[in-house]
């Protein structure tokens, strides 16, 4: 959800500009501060955020982006395995396939059937004893590398959502392992264009997935059980693999939910719906996540990025906000797991903003009526090492106050 002051909203960021009475009511009534959900030298991604914010440092426990997502996929992984994101991206015509320029990292956010087709016809033709391609959700998939190296020019690989609008050349795997994974992305430029998934897609008006891109290379990872760390059943919701994954790698029960996408269309209602027949059913903390606002910050859709706040708001907190306090004693918190600003269209480092209540907690700080990054700058709390947000949380304690 975080993000920068945009004009076209006179001034102020997309969390400013919703109408949002339900977080801010949380702010308002218990306690806010700002996170830095980026340990310095680590990747601005997803991956590194949410174990952050799910208590995990990812100076201890961070091995890579795709090895988680390819744990959520229900993927077996042995320990010297080495695993790869798999987009589906649009690159432009150019015959020479270096020159060619990213012109969408997700084509058009692909269905996860048609997907299905074009990653089958890929890992038919480009696998073979120790590499496997595997399908997921929407233009997320993987591949992995059995005994393969982890030495790759540039380190890490570049993700396709940091390159939109530019020109490839500069950005491809390169070097002896790298080349590996290049020619196989070449490759895949001369195999999937022919196919009638993108034919039936450029007539539909959308852009055809024309290349894959490999990216997010790593190992599998080793995380403490959440149980054995606060003592609490947990569950987590999202329609994403990279967080089932950590979720699985955690001992999280991974809740799917009919409807759950990773974009605006989500089914937010049931979502929330998920969420608090977990908690009514034996499990003590949900982790929910939900990708919209990300999505439209990667894909610069402003009014959706608006909107998706507050659908969140309005369908999410404050339906869970009404029934917690029918089902007992409950601490609830919201926050982005860093920002993805329009203007840039890919994720930053910046500090996000906390809002923290509970039915048990008494805030004797200063008190924050607005939830957004703007307001809660004004805090006194402030958390350098992310990962311990969730001790926070846990506890009901807060440094700073």
């Amino acid at each position: 959800m975080a993000d920068y002051p945009i004009e076209e909203l006179g001034g102020l960021t997309p969390l400013q500009a919703a109408h949002t009475p339900n977080m801010d009511s949380i702010a308002s009534s218990g306690v806010t501060g700002m996170v830095k959900t980026f340990p310095e030298g680590y990747p601005t991604g997803s991956d590194v955020a949410n174990l952050s914010v799910m208590g995990y440092s990812p100076k201890l426990h961070y091995t890579g982006r795709s090895p988680l997502e390819a744990v959520g996929m229900g993927i077996e992984l042995d320990p010297k395995d080495v695993t790869f994101r798999c987009n589906l991206v649009t690159l432009s015509d150019h015959i020479v396939y270096e020159n060619k320029t990213m012109l969408d990292y997700s084509s058009d956010e692909i269905s996860s059937a048609e997907a299905a087709e074009l990653i089958n016809i890929i890992n038919k033709n480009l696998s073979g004893n120790r590499m496997a391609f595997y399908p997921g959700v929407s233009y997320r998939h993987c591949l992995v590398w059995k005994d393969g190296p982890m030495e790759f020019e540039p380190s890490p690989l570049i993700p396709p959502h940091d390159i939109f609008g530019k020109k490839i050349k500069d950005y491809l795997p390169n070097g002896r392992n790298g080349q590996v994974l290049k020619d196989m992305m070449e490759r895949s430029s001369i195999i999937l264009p022919e196919h009638p998934v993108n034919k039936k897609r450029i007539e539909k008006g959308l852009n055809p997935a024309t290349s894959i891109w490999l990216w997010g290379e790593g190992t599998k990872p080793e995380l403490p059980q959440f149980f054995n760390k606060y003592g609490l059943k947990g569950a987590v919701i999202s329609a994403v693999d990279l967080l089932k994954g950590i979720g699985r790698c955690a001992g999280l029960k991974v809740v799917n939910v009919e409807g759950s996408t990773a974009n605006v269309n989500t089914d937010f209602k049931a979502e929330a719906d998920a969420a608090l027949n977990e908690l009514k059913n034996g499990i003590d903390f949900v982790y929910l996540h939900i990708e919209a606002p990300d999505e439209c910050g990667h894909r610069n859709e402003l009014k959706n990025k608006v909107k998706s706040i507050e659908f969140i708001d309005n369908l999410v907190v404050g339906p869970i906000l009404k029934e917690l306090e029918v089902i007992g004693d409950y601490s609830i918190m919201v926050l982005p797991d860093h920002p993805t600003p329009l203007s840039l269209r890919t994720h930053t480092s910046e500090p996000v903003p906390f809002a923290y209540k509970s039915s048990n907690y008494r805030h004797n700080g200063k008190s924050i009526n607005k939830y957004d990054e703007i307001s809660v700058k004004e805090s006194e709390i402030f958390i350098e090492e992310g990962y311990k947000l969730m001790d926070c949380f846990i506890q009901g304690k807060f440094n700073g106050e």
